[in-house]
């Protein structure tokens, strides 16, 4: 099978300061309807199902961003908007990232309490994915995209190490962009349902789950943590949520080479073995075009380009303003507190930033989350109490919201291509997102 190259670049998408300005007020204005609705729960079967304002808040994303055509243009969110929505998303998912880095450091002794734990949980997340996703892909009938779709959960990284070693064009690079795809439109809403089932079950220890939330990716981790935490008396919130951030900034970190060097190989040793006895059933061809279309889309960051100073802000701004009235609405903290707390977490940001713009070869998240753990230890610079105190004042649930809101204008921006990937490929994608939750939590209660 060949692949129409892709040579031009996408077409730019342009909109004015107002456009920009509109989503900040349709953020806002999301953000204190997903914090009014509050947590409701149903049960089903021995468990239950916690859907918090974050779910509301990517559920009413997406569906604004879906109604484009049928609301007043007033009101109307257009595809390109949508598109700097998912830009703005990745730069304030580093304010998530360094309010998660604090959170960790003031809770170091706890997390160290974790020990061995948090080391070998990452075993299931690395091998969660294909233990649950590659058989069933293989009794679906999918081919060589299970490799692609099942090593992992299919992140950024996943993506560098299936184009180098295969190419995008591949069978399994497409079925690493299925589970890209997949991941970004449904992960967090699936992770955070799956997650509060599971811990409504009351069969694992609620560090174990902690540990499963962190699977790599940030968005997914929020959501995971929020409905595990929902459940859990509030003085262990901070801590779970410590633990959760320490094992997702281990995936992100050693999973890279995890996934190169041990689930990738395994996977692609298994499908050998496995397919001839599982796969008994043909596929639907996976249409050639997602390829080419997520590249032209930009899915994956192969076309992602540097946002400016100017954009960074009104990405940090929307994270503020959604943070400000969460803490307002649903935890009863002035605006004010909530206001200097969130300036500093934007001032390490920023510093953070400032160093990468000198030294652009260093990574980013890494960085950031040691300088925010570093930051975050009690009494070890002399300004380090107050801004711990200033920063505890941010609930950690009021960050998922408004990044789960520009994610839904991501989802609604998605669509077209996810539409394409068939039932089967997007079974198989949930399925590998729900074993690496369920692997690690699995691994980390062996040792509670």
């Amino acid at each position: 099978m060949t692949s129409t190259s892709v040579t031009a670049d996408p077409p730019a998408m342009t909109f004015s300061g107002a456009d920009k300005f509109k989503l900040f007020i349709v953020v806002m204005v999301i953000v204190a309807v997903a914090e009014s609705i509050g947590i409701a729960q149903f049960q089903i079967g021995p468990g239950k199902v916690v859907l918090q304002p974050m779910v509301w808040a990517l559920l009413i994303a997406a569906a604004w961003g879906l109604a484009e055509r049928l609301l007043p243009r007033l009101v109307q969110v257009t595809a390109g908007v949508q598109s700097f929505a998912g830009e703005l998303l990745n730069v304030g998912l580093l304010l998530f990232v360094v309010k998660l880095g604090l959170t960790v450091g003031a809770a170091l002794p706890q997390v160290r309490e974790a020990g061995w734990a948090l080391l070998f949980q990452e075993f299931g997340h690395t091998f969660g994915t294909l233990v649950l996703g590659l058989p069933l892909a293989l009794l679906l009938g999918v081919k060589r995209e299970a490799v692609g779709a099942t090593f992992s959960i299919g992140r950024e990284g996943n993506l560098v190490i299936i184009g180098e070693k295969y190419g995008m064009a591949s069978a399994e690079g497409r079925g690493v962009l299925a589970e890209y795809i997949t991941g970004t439109v449904l992960g967090a809403l699936f992770i955070a349902l799956l997650a509060g089932f599971i811990t409504s079950l009351n069969i694992f220890d609620p560090r174990s789950l902690a540990m499963g939330a962190g699977v790599g990716s940030a968005s997914m981790m929020a959501a995971g943590i929020g409905a595990i935490n929902a459940q859990q008396p509030a003085a262990a919130v901070p801590h779970l949520t410590a633990i959760a951030a320490a094992s997702n900034l281990i995936t992100q970190v050693a999973g890279f080479y995890f996934t190169l060097f041990l689930s990738l190989p395994v996977c692609s040793w298994l499908y050998d073995r496995l397919e001839p006895v599982l796969g008994r059933f043909s596929k639907r061809e996976v249409k050639q075009q997602i390829s080419d279309a997520a590249v032209l889309a930009g899915i994956g960051g192969m076309k992602a380009k540097e946002l400016s100073l100017a954009d960074k802000l009104i990405a940090w701004a929307v994270m503020t303003g959604g943070v400000m009235i969460g803490n307002w609405l649903t935890y009863k903290v002035p605006v004010l507190q909530s206001l200097i707390g969130m300036l500093i977490v934007i001032a390490i940001a920023l510093l953070v930033d400032l160093v990468k713009r000198l030294v652009q070869r260093l990574p980013m998240v890494l960085v950031l989350s040691v300088t925010a753990t570093v930051l975050g230890i009690p009494g070890l610079l002399p300004f380090s109490d107050a801004m711990i105190a200033a920063t505890a004042k941010l609930n950690f649930l009021t960050f998922t919201t408004p990044v789960l809101a520009l994610a839904g204008f991501s989802v609604a921006k998605d669509l077209p291509i996810f539409r394409q990937l068939g039932w089967r490929i997007v079974v198989v994608s949930l399925t590998a997102a729900a074993g690496t939750f369920l692997g690690a939590t699995l691994v980390a209660e062996l040792f509670h």
